[in-house]
């Protein structure tokens, strides 16, 4: 009879295999719930191995959220094919299928840096660092929509929309996360109108703007996510006028 033996791990693979294990586990529960012990049960190693490879949770924990980090930035690039209604809406699936995934851990993350006590003294400069990776993603993604509309300085407030939007989506997630209470595809189709109106409304005010919303509503079909919006607001004008 064989008996199996283990694969010793490279440095760098087992720090990765740890990262991994972490993030799964801040993915499900939030990250102060979750031990050194439950990660290296999961890694299949003893405690002392943990802190081997990372001085600390906190380490561990900020690891992951780099990792973590890098994941949600990508799930904004989107090929510049088609029209920009089902560019946004296949965006807003990936961001939020993100955000089923990692549910408790992008909510702590996202409502106050690390969120997380973890039995020490979290440094200022931690938290800095943190709230810096969330702006480097928020940043990620701003450039990767404004890539999208095909303009050569951006106006201010093609800005302000865009970022707006950003924030509606996030702020949109975190309540979704609390009780689930309106279907996820509804929330994502509901967003990319979220995007026509904003650019609408700016439109308004704007003579540059309304060019840009010209644009982009020329290049829509109508049976695209900025068409239904459409058939939506005009099946509401009889109601108006009664």
């Amino acid at each position: 009879m064989t008996t199996g033996v283990r694969r010793r791990m490279g440095v760098e693979e087992r720090r990765r295999q740890l990262i991994g294990v972490a993030l799964d586990l801040f993915s499900r529960r939030s990250p102060d719930e979750v031990s050194i012990d439950e990660i290296a049960a999961a890694a299949g190693i003893s405690r002392p191995l943990v802190y081997h490879y990372f001085p600390g949770k906190l380490s561990l924990y900020e690891a992951a959220l780099t990792r973590a980090a890098e994941d949600l930035a990508g799930r904004f690039e989107e090929p510049h094919e088609g029209p920009l209604g089902d560019r946004l809406l296949r965006v807003m699936r990936r961001f939020f299928d993100f955000v089923d995934e990692h549910g408790p851990g992008f909510s702590a993350l996202m409502r106050g840096g690390p969120a997380i006590s973890l039995g020490e003294s979290v440094p200022v400069n931690t938290v800095s660092a943190t709230n810096a990776l969330i702006d480097s993603v928020r940043q990620t993604a701003y450039e990767h929509i404004l890539s999208h509309l095909w303009v050569e300085a951006t106006p201010p407030r093609l800005e302000l929309v865009v970022r707006s939007w950003l924030s509606l989506a996030e702020s949109t997630a975190l309540l979704w996360l609390d009780k689930r209470q309106i279907p996820r595809h509804e929330l994502e189709l509901q967003l990319v109108h979220d995007f026509a109106a904003l650019l609408a409304v700016s439109s308004a005010y704007d003579e540059e703007m309304a060019r840009i919303l010209v644009r982009i509503l020329a290049a829509e079909p109508v049976d695209g996510p900025f068409g239904d919006l459409v058939g939506r607001l005009m099946a509401l004008a009889p109601r108006a006028s009664v």
